[in-house]
């Protein structure tokens, strides 16, 4: 337990020191909050779906979480290249401690990150539909960093340089994101991008995220959305453990 203390809170002080990481990775998520939740707000209102920002911030939250959480994979194969990890790895600990804390670090900077855009979102408007929300909201965000660190952390196992690695995020970020709903209602979309969604996990958080902060409106249904989440984050968690433990140095 020491080894995952450890790597949790390296993690964390990663995080802190790097100031211009922390504004980087708000920066799109404002981009699309300001220019999409701004912009369309009035095209959105007259369509008869009430306020855009409501609808858009959930989306924008698991955004901030996704790219953050998925980013992490990065710091495993920094420390693969610098000697880090090897130090690590040939410390008397299982590797399954080591891909624990790894993932609990970078799920708890995801979430961090999430935590300050919500507090943004709330100085440009955005209203919870109560405080009760925000447990069943905080449980999907961290489901949503959970799933996605591992995953970032499985693909970075399986990885030796950073180009590779970019590339397969540049090519799984955006689909993820976009056709998750997070920008568009899924009831009233064609079915085949309703189809594509069904098996996109972040859809299920959004939804989910949603549908805490709002006080309703599920596309999936929270059961079906809180099911899902955790049975992939479960899976993803022992995908990424397996691929950690085939890590060569």
């Amino acid at each position: 337990m020491n080894t995952v203390y450890v790597l949790w809170i390296r993690q964390l002080k990663r995080y802190v020191r790097s100031r211009a990481r922390i504004v980087g990775a708000l920066g799109q998520p404002l981009l699309y909050l300001l220019a999409f939740g701004l912009g369309f707000g009035p095209t959105f209102a007259k369509a008869g779906e009430g306020s855009y920002i409501q609808f858009l911030v959930p989306g924008v939250i698991g955004m901030s979480i996704l790219f953050t959480a998925l980013f992490s994979g990065v710091d495993l194969i920094w420390d693969r290249q610098f000697g880090f990890l090897k130090e690590t790895l040939v410390a008397p600990v299982p590797r399954l401690m080591i891909m624990i804390g790894r993932t609990l670090g970078g799920a708890t900077v995801a979430m961090l990150q999430g935590l300050i855009l919500v507090v943004l979102c709330l100085l440009v408007g955005f209203r919870p539909a109560g405080w009760h929300a925000w447990p069943l909201a905080f449980l999907y965000m961290g489901l949503i960093a959970v799933m996605f660190t591992a995953l970032g952390t499985a693909i970075a196992s399986v990885l030796e340089d950073f180009q590779g690695f970019q590339l397969v995020m540049s090519f799984l970020v955006m689909p993820i994101f976009f056709l998750s709903g997070a920008l568009f209602p899924l009831n009233n979309t064609i079915g085949p991008i309703k189809i594509i969604a069904s098996f996109d996990p972040l859809s299920y958080g959004v939804d989910g995220l949603r549908g805490a902060l709002t006080g309703g409106g599920y596309h999936f249904g929270a059961t079906t959305d809180l099911a899902v989440m955790s049975s992939l984050t479960a899976c993803l968690l022992a995908l990424g453990t397996y691929l950690f433990s085939k890590v060569q140095l």
